[in-house]
């Protein structure tokens, strides 16, 4: 009797794939977030919560905080976000073409933004439009990862995943509930701000050309691993 060939490793499911691709996403977040809050002035390019924030305080007056350059922020990343929900209601779900072009379009921003960085980061005009740039883009980038819905990974906002971490660690503290994937969201947006802010000890613009290298990494890989996965043949049972 010949002896059975070894069986092959088992693939990553889509479930898994499109995790670690939204993770890595929200690293790209906690690294425009830092080049945000610390080169244009306290201001956040993917975490909204913090803009609305800063936003009250600077109307009040309060340490000279800004108030333009967060609510430019605020309204590009919502009309980010709005445009691209719209352009994504009527495909199909999962990595379609459509969610593809949206994520390119990201890209584009905030490669332009480290273009305009790159020529000269102290003009005032030029560092409006790379928040208003890179804002945007981190809407359409939340718009996307909806979109792809991967459970407690949104990809710009962790308080909610947080707080869902610590009820369950609390409540039922296990192996599971703690190293899990909220824990994981976590930990890639603080490496994310950590990568960010040693970037802009080189210059300003390697933290948004960086950022825009891992979008496009993980558009491309989202893409061609779900078309492979969706060509694979049937196993039989």
């Amino acid at each position: 009797m010949a002896a059975s060939s070894p069986a092959p490793p088992p693939r990553p499911t889509g479930g898994t794939r499109d995790l670690v691709l939204m993770l890595v996403l929200t690293f790209t977040t906690g690294i425009v977030d830092a080049g945000g809050f610390l080169a244009f002035d306290t201001v956040f390019l993917g975490n909204m919560t913090g803009n609305v924030l800063i936003l009250g305080m600077g109307a009040a007056g309060a340490h000279g905080l800004p108030v333009f350059s967060p609510a430019l922020a605020l309204l590009a990343f919502i009309a980010g976000a709005g445009v691209a929900s719209l352009f994504l209601r009527s495909g199909p779900a999962g990595w379609s073409p459509r969610l593809v072009s949206v994520l390119s379009v990201s890209t584009v921003l905030v490669a332009v933004t480290a273009v305009l960085m790159g020529f000269d980061a102290g003009d005032h005009a030029a560092r409006l439009s790379a928040v208003g740039l890179t804002a945007a883009a981190m809407g359409m980038q939340a718009a996307a990862a909806r979109r792809i819905g991967v459970a407690d990974v949104t990809t710009v906002v962790v308080t909610s995943t947080i707080t869902a971490w610590a009820i369950d660690m609390f409540a039922r503290p296990s192996r599971a509930t703690i190293f899990n994937r909220r824990l994981a969201a976590i930990a890639m947006i603080l490496l994310g701000a950590l990568v960010g802010a040693l970037l802009l000890k080189i210059a300003l613009w390697p933290v948004f050309a960086v950022a825009a290298a891992v979008s496009a990494g993980v558009m491309v890989c989202g893409y061609v691993l779900a078309a492979h996965a969706g060509a694979e043949p049937a196993t039989s049972v």
